[in-house]
């Protein structure tokens, strides 16, 4: 039986939304939501929440989440969670964003499945089919390109695939314009810390997207599809989009 860990990095200087992880969506602090969305999973042995800022691990505790601090220098979100995994024991380790307060189990079981079935996996994610064209030519909105094994080809913020005989008409198209990527990630805890050694690449640096890095390293990315989406925080305006979802979606 694998052991698997999710672990949500939660940092509060964010340029575009510093303190993010605390701000209240329906009342409860965002980094809540999230927590409280991955616990739902029965497929975890435990849900770690690992942030640079004390009032951040306070409200954690405050709720009964696991928190623990980690140093204030580190440059991603992966290198928070190999600090907060170096010394534990592990066999999968999740990376769920605190800025994605719409996580849940179906996510969740996407980023664990492709490891019970293969030993050959050691990263996963998922994506999403995108029906907006809107959202599809969104820099804010990640895509995403496949094989027909389901292995990440190229994630970029610009729309891709480039539909050359629909170009002049993708406004009115109607169907799946490409797959969204969304921000969740799976790892062999080994996978984890080789990556962590690794320097940032020449297209991870053009996108400003991590996994590219290990694309550009030659590792191989799993990405499932779900059908869903989330909404991740970003800006302030996200968290009213957020809410309305909410509303809509339970009815309040």
């Amino acid at each position: 039986m694998k052991k698997i860990i999710a672990v949500i990095p939660a940092r509060y200087k964010s340029t575009r939304f510093e303190g993010k992880p605390l701000a209240l969506i329906m009342g409860k602090p965002m980094i809540r939501h999230v927590y409280e969305g991955v616990i739902k999973s029965e497929l975890l042995s435990d849900v770690i929440i690992a942030t640079e800022d004390r009032r951040i691990y306070d409200a954690c505790r405050d709720f009964g989440a696991n928190a623990v601090m980690t140093k204030d220098t580190h440059q991603t979100g992966t290198d928070r969670i190999i600090e907060a995994v170096s010394g534990i024991e592990a066999d999968i380790v999740l990376n769920i964003q605190g800025d994605e307060p719409l996580v849940n189990s179906e996510i969740i079981e996407s980023l664990i499945k492709p490891f019970n079935e293969s030993g050959d996996i050691s990263y996963t994610s998922v994506k999403t089919p995108i029906y907006s064209y809107e959202e599809f030519i969104d820099p804010n909105n990640v895509k995403v390109i496949t094989d027909k094994n389901n292995f990440g080809i190229y994630f970029s913020r610009s729309p891709i695939p480039y539909d050359r005989e629909r170009a002049d008409e993708l406004k009115d198209f109607k169907g799946i314009f490409g797959y969204k990527h969304l921000g969740f990630y799976g790892y062999t805890k080994e996978f984890l810390l080789e990556f962590g050694k690794t320097e940032m690449s020449y297209l991870e640096k053009k996108e400003m997207l991590e996994q590219l890095r290990a694309i550009e390293n030659g590792y191989r990315i799993k990405v499932e599809t779900v059908n869903i989406s989330t909404i991740p925080v970003d800006v302030p305006g996200d968290i009213k989009k957020v809410e309305n979802f909410i509303l809509k979606s339970y009815n309040y």
